[in-house]
């Protein structure tokens, strides 16, 4: 029973970010530049269909030697809980020498890492892979600018995951 309640709340919450306006995130930027909104949250407008989006991402992340970790499919998680959501699904990895590096900054670094990065469509069809900026989190966690050369490197990385996938 308890399992059943959390996976619709879980659902329900994952619905309501799904949902969430596309305003809410800065628009400044071109289709293929990275869009970051104050959130901290970047957009890359991927060239693909959401399959083949997570399959180059996928390869990416292989090639470069990074431990991937777990694919979750957002939307059959929904659907599971009787809920329709747009396609999403999470990608979880990262490379353990690096990432540990946030948590020495900041234990609570540690609810960023490992890394997450989220390949959703929207309702044009567009797909989009999505991740929070490193500098941001290290703000966050209020990691001194000495400690930040870990963060720096994670943004250099993710965003050479994501030029795999991107729009021109």
């Amino acid at each position: 029973m308890f399992a059943s309640i959390a996976r619709l709340a879980s659902a329900a919450a994952l619905a309501a970010t799904l949902a969430a306006s596309p305003a809410a995130v800065a628009q400044t930027a071109g289709p293929s530049v990275p869009q970051l909104a104050g959130d901290g949250v970047v957009r890359v407008k991927s060239a693909y269909a959401i399959d083949e989006t997570i399959a180059r991402l996928k390869r990416d992340i292989a090639a470069k030697g990074i431990r991937f970790f777990q694919e979750v499919d957002q939307r059959q998680l929904a659907a599971e809980a009787g809920i329709r959501v747009l396609p999403s699904t999470l990608l979880v990895f990262g490379n353990p020498p690096l990432g540990t590096q946030f948590l020495n900054a900041n234990p609570q670094a540690g609810l960023d890492w490992p890394v997450r990065l989220l390949v959703q469509q929207d309702e044009k069809g567009d797909v989009w892979a999505v991740y929070t900026d490193f500098l941001w989190i290290a703000r966050r966690h209020g990691i001194r600018d000495t400690e930040q050369a870990p963060f720096e490197t994670a943004s250099g990385v993710i965003a050479s995951i994501t030029s795999a996938v991107k729009a021109q």
